[in-house]
């Protein structure tokens, strides 16, 4: 299996003037927990990462000290994650036909879930892990009065990985580029297309660190134990962070 990371935007809702995935989480970059558990992975083989040139010099060094038996491959990245993501799509090995496709700010995600999504692509044509919605949703207008409540068992929350069709996933980015479309992730490309994308279960842990808060959490939940999951090799504890 084929995995792209985007990786080419900024923190600044985190408050920093570099790529956030670069930040330091328990002595580790961000970026190096979401690599750790691709190379975790039962499935994936290939992994590129699509990211600005400005950031491959720390990404090169990251990727030293890791020591990967994966191949990975740094792509460029565009300005929005749709523009990175076709970016990424051109620079898959030809014989390429499945991709899965995660965003590096989802640093949790464990090998397990990359490898479910994995097995699940092979059998139609894409794809989301998802968790079920636990709050009761509001749609509200421009004034900020609600305007209707949508019975919460038909929601999900999207997560990463998405895994597609690499022909047809093509198809739709050059599509929706030639239409205009403006999305936040691809399986609303597939949606306008009128293909049909499958809810795969997620991970509560796969949160999107988006906030300081977020990593603070981040650390807190790889504390108690999923550390080990994404870096088995590793004797983590509670009380002493990686080096």
């Amino acid at each position: 299996m084929y995995l792209l990371i985007p990786a080419a935007g900024m923190g600044r809702r985190m408050g920093s003037d570099r790529n956030k995935l670069l930040l330091s989480l328990l002595g580790k970059p961000l970026i190096a927990w979401t690599l750790l558990a691709a190379e975790a992975s039962r499935r994936i083989g290939w992994i590129g990462i699509v990211s600005q040139p400005d950031d491959w010099a720390d990404l090169k060094e990251i990727l030293a000290e890791l020591s990967l038996t994966k191949p990975v491959q740094l792509i460029q990245g565009g300005a929005t994650r749709q523009e990175s993501v076709y970016n990424g799509l051109q620079a898959l090995p030809v014989e390429a036909q499945q991709v899965l496709i995660h965003d590096g700010a989802r640093c949790l995600a464990t090998p397990d879930l990359l490898d479910r999504c994995a097995e699940a692509i092979l059998s139609c044509p894409g794809l989301i892990a998802a968790v079920p919605v636990k709050d009761t949703i509001k749609i509200v207008d421009g004034s900020g009065l609600i305007e209707d409540t949508p019975e919460r068992r038909f929601l999900w929350a999207a997560q990463t990985p998405q895994a597609f069709d690499v022909k047809q996933l093509k198809q739709c980015h050059a599509q929706g580029r030639e239409a205009g479309w403006e999305v936040t992730d691809d399986a609303a490309l597939f949606e306008k297309c009128g293909l049909p994308v499958k809810i795969v279960a997620g991970e509560e842990t796969n949160l999107k660190i988006t906030t300081p808060q977020d990593l603070a959490l981040a650390e807190f939940i790889l504390r108690g134990g999923l550390a080990e999951s994404i870096y088995p090799t590793l004797p983590f504890g509670t009380s002493t962070p990686p080096s």
